[in-house]
């Protein structure tokens, strides 16, 4: 199977992270120690609250795109 490409871009996946991670009250953490650093009890709660809120995000982004005169290409 060939790979897929990712849901959301990566610029914009790395803004939901911080967004998520500023929610969390995990932002002077991160910036202390790094992602790589953090602690994995610490980074699950990111990952259980973008699995919860994915879909907010993902429509925030698409009415971003919208209201900037973003045309979808046509597939085919």
């Amino acid at each position: 199977m060939g790979s897929q490409r990712p849901l959301l871009p990566a610029q914009v996946r790395d803004r939901f992270k911080y967004e998520v991670a500023e929610e969390l009250n995990l932002l002077d953490a991160i910036a202390e120690k790094g992602w790589g650093e953090m602690p994995t009890r610490e980074l699950g709660r990111i990952g259980g609250t973008i699995g919860g809120n994915m879909v907010r995000v993902m429509l925030r982004h698409v009415e971003e795109q919208l209201a900037a005169g973003y045309q979808p290409k046509a597939e085919g």
